[in-house]
């Protein structure tokens, strides 16, 4: 995934927006990447990659992480398995 992929498909966030928000305000919690633009508030899916995201840069770790498009594909299976629904704006289930 690229800085500029949307890792939060339903607010628009991208991955420079959360690494940014992660290195200036040293959130306590991974949950408190929600004050970065609503991430992980829509429909659920990036939550797990927040978190992993959360922990790779606050302990300099290096992560592993999916393309976006398989990052984009994992979301609409999961919306499509009924386990979150996406707001209005968000980037459409195709």
């Amino acid at each position: 995934m690229e800085l500029d992929d949307e890792l939060c498909l339903c607010f628009h966030v991208t991955k420079r927006k959360v690494v940014n928000f992660i290195r200036v305000h040293r959130p306590r919690r991974a949950s408190q990447l929600s004050e970065c633009f609503g991430a992980g508030t829509g429909c659920g899916w990036c939550r797990e990659l927040l978190r992993r995201l959360y922990e790779a840069e606050m302990h300099g770790h290096r992560l592993e992480e999916p393309s976006w498009e398989e990052h984009r594909r994992g979301r609409v299976q999961h919306i499509r398995s009924g386990k979150g629904t996406p707001p209005p704006g968000a980037t459409p289930v195709e």
